[in-house]
């Protein structure tokens, strides 16, 4: 419930922090659509091209690759045009390549409208965090987990409207421009809304002590943890129906709802995260989310059991879901925050590169089972973002 102090403030906001608030949530859910939108009809996009699986996923590496331009950039980009206009030059460019992956006539077309995607929504991210951080950070109770909660819900509406166009056989065209053109619609409410003038996204507290990390540790450090945090989501998300399939036997129908017990962990954590965030601490809400996704991943990997699989994958997801939002805010409102999030940034898209290589080559080994090569990638991965939040914290302090 909202509560009104005698100046008029809402929850700590006044009434021009609010508007900004509900504006960037929208664009949170935009991104997830977008993304949603065209992942699950790459199946008839790989038809179109004429390609194999292992074309398809070295293309989808390659452009991944151009996110780590977009980390690169980011900085200078928002630092010149401010984040409002940053924000909605990327979205709007989000919004015109989203058709054109439907044009694409030849593997390299892909790559390069999926590479712009990929830069884009960096530019994007960064700055809808920023405000989203600030915005958080003003109000009387933190609301940070339920904007990338709102990311996850776009994701789950665009994934599930393309899963339907796929099914009734809808022309990809059609599909992608009326996506696009239905999210355009939402620039016309996120535009006005967003605050105005960076001296507003001033997240940082004068008082608060400076940071005694040198700018390029601050860049490694940001860039470690994001690549170890992006490692168990998507890991868990890309290899659970594999764990259930190749292991354990399950039809495929079985195996698909281990994608939608990690998922369900990570919207319910996510909108209730911040009432958590209130009464722990961001920091100490980090370091007990960490140890309960490894928990999670060891009983969903090394338990044959299918039941045990579905338990351990949501509580996995309940761990993995606060990770990328603190760590967002933490970067966001450090004393580098352009440091701190192109690091976060750079590390998560390095290791959207690598992780799933090795995975695949642990996995097809016939002495590691997928459950194995998963536990083996990401509990490491979460325990290092343990260790480094604990070094964050007390760099920091």
């Amino acid at each position: 419930m909202d509560t009104r102090d005698q100046s008029g403030l809402v929850n700590g906001l006044t009434s021009v922090e609010q508007r900004a608030l509900r504006a960037v949530a929208v664009q949170f859910w935009v991104n997830g659509a977008v993304v949603a939108s065209y992942v699950p009809r790459l199946p008839g996009i790989r038809d179109n091209l004429g390609v194999d699986l292992a074309t398809i996923g070295i293309l989808m590496a390659v452009a991944t690759g151009f996110g780590l331009v977009g980390s690169g950039i980011q900085g200078p980009i928002i630092d010149r045009i401010g984040t409002k206009r940053a924000m909605l030059g990327g979205a709007t460019m989000l919004l015109l390549m989203l058709p054109l992956v439907a044009l694409v006539t030849s593997p390299w077309t892909l790559v390069l409208v999926l590479g712009v995607l990929s830069i884009s929504d960096v530019v994007t991210d960064v700055s809808m965090n920023m405000q989203g951080s600030v915005l958080s950070n003003r109000r009387d109770k933190p609301v940070m987990q339920r904007l990338h909660a709102m990311w996850s819900i776009g994701t789950v509406v665009g994934g599930v409207v393309a899963s339907l166009m796929a099914a009734i056989d809808l022309d990809l065209r059609f599909h992608l421009l009326g996506a696009a053109a239905i999210l355009a619609m939402t620039l016309g409410y996120v535009a006005p809304g967003l605050l105005p003038d960076d001296d507003d996204v001033a997240s940082n507290d004068p008082a608060r002590p400076k940071s005694t990390v040198s700018a390029t540790g601050v860049v490694l450090t940001f860039a470690a943890l994001g690549g170890a945090a992006i490692i168990p989501e998507m890991i868990n998300s890309d290899w659970a129906a594999f764990r259930l399939t190749d292991d354990l036997g399950t039809s495929a129908g079985v195996a698909g709802i281990a994608y939608v017990a990690f998922t369900t962990g990570m919207v319910s954590g996510r909108l209730a995260g911040d009432r958590i965030v209130e009464r722990l601490g961001g920091s100490v809400v980090l370091q007990r989310a960490t140890l309960l996704a490894a928990v999670g991943i060891l009983l969903a990997t090394l338990i044959p059991v299918t039941a045990a699989v579905f338990v351990g994958l949501f509580i996995a997801g309940l761990g993995v879901s606060v990770m990328f939002p603190q760590l967002y805010d933490a970067a966001a409102q450090h004393d580098r925050p352009g440091k701190a999030l192109g690091g976060l940034t750079a590390g998560s898209r390095i290791a959207l590169l690598i992780a799933p290589l090795a995975v695949g080559f642990m996995a097809n080994n016939p002495a590691i089972t997928v459950g194995g090569a998963i536990a083996v990638a990401t509990v490491p991965a979460a325990v290092l973002v343990w260790v480094l939040s604990l070094r964050l914290q007390g760099s920091d302090s």
